[in-house]
């Protein structure tokens, strides 16, 4: 063996770095062995509270748009192709999973087709073509709802922005429906030459059926079953049954729900007070306005349907945050059993508050009112209900 200087330091030298790589391996040794195992799981989608589905909302509709995906939920934006508005959709957006959920034994039980529809639509002035185009898009909404669940439940309701009934001048008027403005029993005061003109402008005005109005109809919150005033039928709706809202096997749905939908044009557009009203226990337990319409083991699904956005200068009372906590509240504080649809003038902004309230719930989606077919932003809805549908779960008792 040749001798070096210094050839004790250098064989320490060699020992240390024969340790340093016999533990370096077996560090990596360890590693590959944890690896295999990682591999050999079940590569089903399995948690420590047992299976869940996978979570899946429909593609976007056609068009030039973007997609954006995570592990956690789908959201999905496209071009309206009007007003300069984007339709939006969300589902589930990515959430802070820091602290798990106590999600209970087993995977979600689901709403089985059990749900509650709540068309919240504005009496304003210029509503008129926007009424008429929901009632043309439900046919084509409640069949896409059909073919997903095979035991489809439903309860659909109606409810406009204001507290009142009918047109205020033509009912003050009743029971003259000839009276002219300049005459005694017009409550306008004649201007710009308009004397002797009509003092309603609503030739079909139901001043013989005033008797059945009643206390609910000029109730914030209630389920429209009388639509009077501009636009509108001016006659009772055939709703099935001493309800203020439709129920599985009501006849002649479409048709039933084309009279309830178009709410007119002679009222105000308060709708996140009135949605605020329409979710309150006493409004839906019995004896109610509308009793029995919000069920507990049925998902619930909002509808907003406005020329405006309910802006602070509209008066209406409450804010987003509250209406929001309103409809969580009644559903026992869980925001994952409610869809939002918003067909409106959106930009989120301090005076589309409908928009805000919308954006506070994991599953909804935007569209504007411009658009000459509501049918797809119903379908993008369809497709939310469904996935909030797979993940329900009703509260005990």
């Amino acid at each position: 063996m040749r001798v070096i200087p210094g050839g004790e330091a250098v064989a320490a030298v060699d020992r240390r770095a024969k340790m340093r790589y016999v533990a370096v391996v077996r560090i990596h040794h360890t590693v590959a062995l944890l690896l295999v195992a990682a591999c050999q799981t079940s590569t089903t989608n399995q948690t420590g509270f047992g299976s869940t589905p996978e979570i899946t909302t429909a593609p976007a509709s056609t068009g030039e748009g973007s997609t954006s995906s995570s592990n956690s939920g789908t959201s999905t934006s496209e071009a309206s192709g009007s007003g300069g508005n984007a339709a939006e959709t969300s589902a589930e957006p990515p959430r802070d999973l820091g602290v798990m959920p106590d999600f209970g034994d087993g995977a979600p039980i689901g709403c089985n087709g059990k749900i509650d529809f709540l068309f919240m639509i504005s009496r304003d002035s210029n509503m008129q073509f926007r009424q008429e185009q929901v009632a043309l898009a439900f046919p084509q909404f409640i069949a896409a709802i059909q073919e997903k669940f095979a035991d489809f439940d439903y309860h659909i309701m109606v409810v406009t922005g204001d507290d009142g009934w009918g047109n205020n001048n033509c009912t003050l008027m009743c029971p003259t429906p000839a009276c002219k403005i300049g005459e005694p029993c017009c409550p306008l005061s004649p201007q710009n030459g308009d004397t002797g003109e009509p003092c309603c402008t609503v030739p079909q005005y139901p001043c013989h059926d005033l008797d059945l109005v009643t206390q609910c109809d000029r109730t914030w919150g209630a389920g429209e079953v009388f639509p009077a005033g501009t636009a509108t039928t001016n006659k009772p709706c055939p709703i099935d049954g001493d309800r203020r809202y439709l129920v599985n096997g009501q006849s002649d749905l479409e048709g039933t729900f084309e009279c309830i939908a178009k709410v007119g044009a002679s009222g105000n557009m308060l709708l996140g007070q009135a949605l605020t009203a329409a979710v309150q226990s006493p409004i839906n337990d019995k004896g109610g306005c509308n009793d029995g319409f919000l069920r507990d083991d049925a998902l619930l699904m909002v509808t907003f349907i406005a020329t405006n956005g309910d802006n602070k200068g509209f008066h209406s009372e409450g804010t987003p945050a509250e209406w929001a906590q309103a409809v969580v509240d009644a559903k026992h504080g869980d925001d994952k059993s409610v869809v939002m649809l918003n067909i409106g003038y959106f930009d989120c902004s301090d005076g589309d508050r409908l928009c805000q309230v919308t954006k506070l719930f994991p599953f909804h989606h935007l569209e504007s009112i411009l658009v000459a077919d509501y049918g797809p932003a119903f379908d993008q809805a369809a497709s939310l209900v469904e996935t909030a549908c797979a993940g329900f779960t009703p509260p005990p008792g």
